[in-house]
This record gives C-alpha cells, sequence and structure tokens, in this order.
C-alpha cells in the first residue's frame, strides 16, 4: 500500500456529537500542534542553521507579528467553524462529517493549512534565520503536497460532486479578489 493511501485511510469522520466536546479535541489539537511545529521544530532549525539573516526592522516587527496574530486568529475561526459547523476536528482521525464551506472556507478551501505556514513565516521573519527560513519553506511545500496529494482526493472521495462544486468556487491558496458575475 501506498504512503498516500495509508494516510488517506487514516481520515474518519468524527463520532463525537457534543460542541464542547469538538473544541476541547480541536483545542487540545491545537496545543499540540502549535508545540511541535509552530515552537519545536523552529527552535531546533534554528539550533542547527542558526545563520542569521538581514531582515529590516519593519519586516522583523510589523510584518512577521502581522503575520502571527493574522494566522492564530483565522486558526481559531476555522477551530471554531470545524466545530460548530463540520461537526468534528483538524485531527484527521476526528475529521468534520460535514463539507465544510463557511467562514474562512468561503475564501480559500484551506484556511487551517494557510494559517499555520503564516505563523511559521511570522517566526521566520521575526527570527531572522535561514534555519527557520528553511523550515517555513519546506513546510509551506509540505502542507501543498499533502494538501493536493492527500486531504483532496480523500475529501472528493468523501463529499462527490459537493466538494468538486466547491473546489471549482473556491481557490486553493489565493483568495479571488474580483469574482467573476
Amino acid at each position: 500500500m501506498r504512503v498516500r493511501e495509508v494516510l488517506q485511510g487514516a481520515i474518519r469522520p468524527s463520532t463525537t456529537r457534543g460542541t464542547r466536546a469538538l473544541w476541547a479535541k480541536s483545542l487540545l489539537n491545537a496545543v499540540l500542534f502549535f508545540a511541535a511545529f509552530m515552537v519545536a521544530l523552529p527552535w531546533l532549525s534554528h539550533r542547527l542553521l542558526p545563520s542569521p539573516l538581514f531582515v529590516p526592522a519593519f519586516f522583523r516587527t510589523w510584518l512577521a507579528g502581522s503575520c502571527f496574530v493574522v494566522g492564530i486568529g483565522m486558526w481559531l475561526a476555522c477551530l471554531d467553524t470545524f466545530s460548530r459547523h463540520g461537526r468534528g476536528t483538524p485531527l484527521p482521525m476526528d475529521a468534520p462529517r460535514e463539507l465544510v464551506t463557511r467562514g474562512p472556507f468561503s475564501v480559500i478551501r484551506n484556511p487551517i493549512m494557510a494559517a499555520e505556514v503564516l505563523v511559521i513565516w511570522g517566526e521566520a521573519l521575526y527570527l531572522s534565520s535561514l534555519g527557520v527560513l528553511l523550515y517555513a519553506a519546506t513546510v509551506t511545500i509540505g502542507a501543498h503536497a499533502a494538501v493536493r496529494y492527500v486531504e483532496e482526493p480523500e475529501l472528493r472521495k468523501r463529499f462527490g460532486a459537493s466538494y468538486e462544486e466547491y473546489c471549482r468556487l473556491v481557490p486553493r491558496w489565493v483568495p479571488r479578489i474580483l469574482r467573476r458575475a
């Protein structure tokens, strides 16, 4: 069995019924994900390759801070939307039972991944470290591959025509500024 099929097989619709329980699971996922991918791995990347990069002060503070705040805010909005409307969590083994197309998911198809990547790029700008910059680039490429080759085929199989229509209307990563009539 190929890796992609194994990963797709790990995605299971949630059986949790209560919104509070879904929120609790989502927050647990958020804490664990944040600790691993937004604290431990960037720290390790910086320790392994601490070469400083010149980043102007404006970018180190304002742009990095904006990426971090917007990313965290978008992440929390997505957790709420998954819990209340999708009846699931970001955890693959507790995925939403319903196709989520509202809130941040009405602007781009992958706002959770986009939010996470935005936070990591904010860290890379703020720390101005070659190691964290390379980590951010790797996570960005990995997120795209995970979405393209694992998540999207699984969602197509699970939600069929409704997911195809959603893909036609909502872009994967970059929001459409001017929608066609």
